[in-house]
């Protein structure tokens, strides 16, 4: 392997390579692999919704001050309006 192979800016070194190829023969556990899932975790017990909506700047630019605000994403804070106007 080349000296300048790297993965995510780590060198990589024969010895890992090794390391690798010994775990990959002793065989994975799948069921432990596909437990652990794709993607963001889930909100709840069934799959979330993705809707697109339409803003103007000013009606996305309030939300990101109140986000930023908050210290909040801005779909946490979208939700939390949802769930008030909702209540």
């Amino acid at each position: 392997m080349d000296a300048d192979e790297t993965i995510n800016g780590v060198p990589v070194s024969e010895e890992q390579i090794a390391q690798w190829a010994a775990e990959a023969e002793a065989g994975y556990d799948v069921d432990a692999l596909k437990k652990r899932g794709r993607g963001r975790p889930g909100r709840g017990t069934e799959p979330s919704q993705v809707i697109a909506l339409r803003l103007t700047s000013e009606e996305l630019a309030a939300i990101d001050d109140r986000a930023a605000y908050e210290g909040k994403t801005r779909s946490e804070v979208i939700r939390e309006a949802l769930a008030t106007f909702a209540a």
